[in-house]
């Protein structure tokens, strides 16, 4: 019996790899006894969804686990089609479709069927390099110059996901934020939903309606950020798998249409590396000084990491036209107006950045949120007055796309090959856009007739 059970809280580097090693010695013990006879090895993209290979237990513990396993280079070189994307940045992912190396973090093993399990990858360089572009990799690397530092991140993720039959249309007409009766017609979907996300065992907090028509939140347990990420995107993809057995599409757009929002909130919150909060200050409700440069430090370079919180043309429609984006750059106290919200007291204080929307990569967000806020501490940056708006976040792509690749700020939070490739990936994204004739556009063209 394999216990895949991930913990709540903060949890360090170094006791994660402690955790991968005794899930090895279960895992391995599971595949000896039959109980186990696939695994598939997951490595996420630069389009926040999983590669995979499927590979038979006996041969992963025996070779896979010491050795690694190749997967194409090409899954950091294209675009959401599968295409490869022409950019500088990107050309050393195509060149000969060469293999990386998959690196199993056993810490991340949670079950996909009876007898099949699946484990979040690593990936390397065939000598053994970590490929600094890869999600995972920019977000260790973010994580182990917060350690350097004695902070050690709890991160909770909460993504909203609307349901739409084929069509496009959701399957409750009216909006269902905190809904009962309303979500009547949805109940045999979100019960298999439920099933679904209860069989990872990945520790579901709370699940509500939202705020448009078929929008729904599962939210999971606050943990170490490597977790909190890579389960968000397990979760994605059970529940994807629930509703296609319906017939019913989960979709994960910034906007399903003008004037709604789909989001990915971040709670963070710091810690020693004993645990002990970090967070608050003197009273209950208030940021110790070190979260207040973390949180100075966030606000600071938030603009210029747009494009990291929406990186499609749709996430634009969210940030114009959705109420409750963020576009002005200030913090408060429980203020869901706010880009930044300080939310819970004492040990549970903890920021809920509002910036990404829900097409946006969860590591890379992360990553972004830890670069800049340990820039914050570092630099003792003072924490602007509540309320204070201190600038805006692109309201354009184009504009998006200069700041991130002109910026200091973001070349320090997440290093300049991550910048280089999150914009060649969103270059390409823009391109797209301009060479494809969409139904608006017939629409606006026979309005001229």
């Amino acid at each position: 019996m394999i216990d895949h059970r991930r913990p709540v809280g903060p949890r360090t580097l170094a006791a994660r790899a402690k955790a991968a090693v005794t899930q090895s010695a279960m895992l391995r013990a599971a595949v000896s006894a039959g109980e186990v006879r696939r695994v598939v090895c997951l490595a996420p993209d630069p389009h926040a969804r999983f590669a995979a290979v499927e590979l038979a237990a006996d041969f992963f513990v025996d070779t896979v686990l010491a050795s690694g396993y190749g997967l194409c280079s090409y899954v950091f070189g294209w675009n959401p089609a599968r295409d490869p994307i022409n950019a500088p940045a990107v050309d050393q992912f195509l060149g000969g479709y060469g293999d990386l190396v998959l690196k199993p973090d056993l810490a991340t093993l949670s079950p996909l069927e009876p007898g099949v399990w699946q484990v979040v990858c690593d990936v390397e360089w065939p000598d053994g390099r970590p490929v600094a572009e890869a999600p995972r990799t920019a977000l260790r690397e973010r994580l182990a110059d917060a350690e350097q530092l004695g902070l050690v991140p709890s991160v909770g993720i909460e993504h909203e996901v609307t349901f739409t039959r084929p069509d496009g249309t959701p399957l409750v007409s009216q909006g269902l934020d905190y809904a009962v009766a309303a979500l009547a017609p949805m109940r045999g979907l979100l019960s298999d939903v439920h099933a679904a996300v209860a069989a990872l065992g990945l520790g579901a907090e709370s699940a509500r309606g939202e705020v448009h028509p078929g929008q729904y939140e599962i939210v999971l347990r606050h943990r170490d950020a490597v977790a909190a990420c890579d389960d968000a995107m397990l979760h994605q993809a059970a529940v994807r798998r629930a509703a296609a057995e319906h017939g019913v599409r989960a979709g994960y757009l910034a906007a399903e249409s003008s004037g709604t929002g789909g989001s990915c909130h971040v709670h963070l919150s710091l810690a020693d590396p004993e645990g002990a909060a970090l967070t608050a200050g003197a009273s209950p409700g208030e940021p110790s000084a070190l979260f207040g440069h973390f949180l100075a430090g966030v606000l600071r370079a938030a603009a210029d990491l747009t494009a990291v919180w929406a990186p499609t043309w749709n996430s634009y429609v969210r940030l114009r036209t959705a109420p409750f984006s963020p576009r002005e750059l200030r913090w408060g106290c429980d203020d869901r107006t706010a880009a930044v919200r300080l939310a819970g007291s004492g040990r549970s204080l903890r920021l809920e950045a509002r910036f990404a929307g829900a097409d946006a990569q969860p590591h890379l967000v992360v990553a972004a949120l830890l670069g800049a806020g340990v820039a914050g501490v570092r630099e003792r940056l003072p924490l602007p007055q509540e309320g204070r708006v201190v600038g805006e976040l692109a309201r354009t792509p184009w504009e998006a796309l200069t700041l991130l690749t002109e910026s200091k700020l973001a070349r320090a939070a997440l290093g300049d090959a991550v910048v280089d490739h999150r914009a060649a990936v969103f270059g390409e994204e823009l391109a797209a856009g301009l060479d494809t004739v969409s139904d608006w556009q017939r629409t606006r063209g026979d309005l001229r007739g």
